[in-house]
């Protein structure tokens, strides 16, 4: 069985791959917004905005099928995930729309418009993997709270009400009954439990440990 440091994403991918019910539900849930939100940019004119539920499941269809991109990850190897599933959804989405030019040349009818923009998009999935990466570290950084007690569960709640609620600390104090130097003290911890728990969710996706840090700051810049 592997510790909870050999656990990565590669670990999910490959349970997936291997048709495991409860790591293709994880792989789903993590990553359904991304994709959803990648298709949604690249088709928002035209016919192809309808068929977008129906891409979305071909994406996942795609990875977990016997013979799907997930088979030959190597989980050893360099691969980054991020580059991995945009070229899974980017090449799911030229297939969607190759098919509709066929049936667009078949009835004779003008081409619609398809969004290309490859550097829009590109930047669109950065964004939604940014979002999904600060989900999960939140979801993260909770789990390690309940762990931690009610000190660590408030500082939680902290940093929600500063950022979650854009509250300033004096009113956050007075929500919760407490000092506001130790309002203070606490939302400072609880932005570095924070970080902790991003650089974990980064170190989860890019096990190598190249760039970590640089890679938790791109992921907080490209959400500013």
């Amino acid at each position: 069985m592997s510790s909870a440091s050999e656990i990565t994403c590669w670990t999910m991918v490959k349970a997936a791959a291997a048709g495991d019910a409860e790591a293709r539900g994880d792989f789903a849930g993590r990553y359904l917004d991304v994709v959803r939100a990648y298709l949604g940019a690249r088709w928002r004119q035209g016919p192809l905005r309808d068929a977008l539920d129906d891409a979305v499941q071909d994406v996942f269809l795609e990875c977990f099928k016997p013979t799907g991109p997930l088979e030959g990850i190597d989980p050893d190897g360099p691969a980054r995930f991020r580059s991995f599933l945009y070229s899974v959804v980017r090449n799911v989405a030229r297939r969607h729309e190759e098919r509709q030019l066929a049936r667009n040349r078949r009835e004779e009818s003008g081409v619609s418009r398809i969004e290309t923009d490859a550097d829009s998009l590109a930047t669109t999935f950065d964004k939604a993997w940014a979002r999904a990466m600060i989900k999960q570290a939140g979801l993260r950084q909770r789990l390690q709270a309940e762990a931690g007690g009610a000190d660590a569960l408030r500082r939680v709640e902290i940093l929600r009400l500063r950022f979650g609620e854009n509250l300033p600390v004096r009113a956050i104090a007075d929500r919760l009954e407490m000092d506001r130097d130790l309002c203070h003290a606490e939302l400072r911890k609880a932005r570095a439990e924070f970080q902790r728990a991003l650089r974990e969710e980064v170190l989860y996706h890019n096990p190598q440990g190249k760039d970590v840090d640089a890679e938790c700051l791109k992921l907080l810049e490209l959400l500013r």
